[in-house]
């Protein structure tokens, strides 16, 4: 079975800081993706970033990017120049491709 573990429950930001969130996850498979979702209070879902686990370079989007490490099965968001806008509940998730 596969686990996804998120260790802060809240943070506070100021505005242009840079913000990293962790997440860990458990797997014994060697292909699969990773995910970061951001939750606005609005309510809906919206996809931040993708990790392919086969990729060694680490996925980037914007003011997004993650730090995956396969070895230590750890995939940090980082937030660079922090915005109003990115208030949100953040939410990291595992998808297998077997």
């Amino acid at each position: 079975a596969q686990r996804v573990t998120q260790s802060e429950s809240e943070m506070s930001v100021q505005v242009a800081e840079t913000v990293t969130l962790n997440c860990t996850y458990d797997t014994s498979d060697s292909n699969y993706y990773l995910f970061w979702y951001k939750q606005p209070p609005s309510r809906q879902m919206i996809l931040i970033i993708r990790q392919e686990a086969y990729k060694q370079q680490n996925a980037t989007e914007n003011r997004f990017s993650v730090n995956f490490q396969k070895a230590a099965k750890s995939f940090s968001l980082r937030i660079s120049d922090a915005q109003l806008g990115d208030t949100a509940m953040y939410f990291c998730a595992y998808r297998s491709t077997q």
